[in-house]
């Protein structure tokens, strides 16, 4: 690749080493390396919001820790998905872990603006909560949002321990 090309897929592991180089998902360039993508990757690091056991908010770096193995061709499918989208790693929505209140505006306001650039995205980690600002946010881009949602439990409560935002009630 010359140096003016944009970078496209994940680094070459016969390059660099899979246990090393850039701590993005897949290994894929950063965000801020190619401009604009047809889909960001982007972790929530949020997981204030539930009742029993935290620990959401450090999915989106294990995802891309497990993802270092991902390889940009798929010979079962006959698929190289990254040569199909430009697609990048957008880094962590930075929100507040003590205000809940400001965490969802944060959210939703990050969804915004990358839903803003034309980029579709995909979020990692959190815990349900994140699901409100997210949806708000891509209905406001793409009109009404249908969901298909799987779960033990429905998240539908309206509040929770009188709280309006908690991983059970992003679905009311």
């Amino acid at each position: 690749m010359s140096s003016n090309e944009t970078p496209r897929g994940p680094v070459d592991s016969s390059r660099i080493p899979r246990y090393a180089g850039p701590a993005t998902f897949a290994r894929l360039p950063r965000l801020d390396e190619v401009g604009r993508a047809d889909v960001a990757v982007v972790g929530v690091p949020f997981d204030s919001g539930v009742s029993y056991r935290p620990g959401a908010r450090f999915g989106g770096n294990a995802i891309r820790e497990a993802s270092r193995l991902l390889r940009p061709y798929n010979p079962a499918q006959d698929a190289s998905p990254f040569a199909l989208a430009q697609v990048a790693d957008g880094g962590d929505i930075a929100v507040n872990p003590f205000n809940i209140n400001e965490a969802v505006e944060t959210i939703e306001a990050a969804a915004d603006d990358l839903l803003g650039t034309g980029a579709r995205l995909m979020t990692l980690g959190g815990d349900h909560t994140i699901a409100l600002p997210l949806l708000r946010s891509v209905a406001k881009k793409h009109g009404p949002v249908a969901l298909l949602h799987f779960d033990a439990h429905l998240d539908t409560w309206d509040t929770y321990f009188g709280a309006e935002y908690t991983h059970g009630t992003p679905f009311r």
